[in-house]
């Protein structure tokens, strides 16, 4: 079990890392776009990765490389809404394969995925955390060096509990 609170720490086993949370911090989400965190354990259901970035990644979760015509959907109306999509594309996206580095290395949770709510927010990733860790839109964000060691050390059943207090 991985546990993350609301003051920026995630524990592991006999780890503690500090992460960046979403604008608005920890709570019920209610709408895309509010930058929120969303309370609630969830399970970790794809790890990407930059494959030109990321030498030497090891996983006993299947790991997929990032392709340069991966997005994500973030168009509420859209049947492919929190999904992987092809770019280009005319529906609203982010890009995976980025200039920066936050999605380097992208733990997706399955946070609204089965089923997808129209509007109650799209992807919530584990990603890497930009510099003196800015909050995100709402995902959580490591350093590169504890993000690959929970990405070694984690299994498909480990589950990620993010905690409003």
């Amino acid at each position: 079990m991985i546990i993350i609170n609301k003051s920026g720490y995630l524990k592991f086993k006999n780890h503690k890392f500090r992460c960046a949370l979403g604008k608005s911090g920890v709570g019920e989400k209610k709408i895309e776009g509010d930058n929120l965190t969303p309370k609630g354990t969830y399970k970790i259901i794809k790890i990407y990765y930059r494959e030109d970035r990321i030498r030497k990644i090891k996983s006993k979760i299947r790991l997929r490389k990032i392709e340069k015509n991966f997005g994500w959907c973030d168009q509420s109306n859209s049947k492919y809404y929190n999904k992987l999509i092809s770019l280009p594309n005319k529906l609203s996206h982010e890009r995976l394969f980025r200039k920066d580095k936050i999605y380097d290395i992208i733990m997706v949770l399955d946070y609204n995925i089965n089923p997808t709510i129209r509007n109650k927010g799209s992807a919530i990733f584990i990603h890497l955390a930009r510099k003196k860790f800015q909050p995100t839109k709402g995902c959580i964000a490591l350093s590169k060096k504890n993000l690959l060691y929970l990405v070694e050390n984690i299994s498909k059943n480990t589950k990620i509990k993010i905690l409003e207090n």
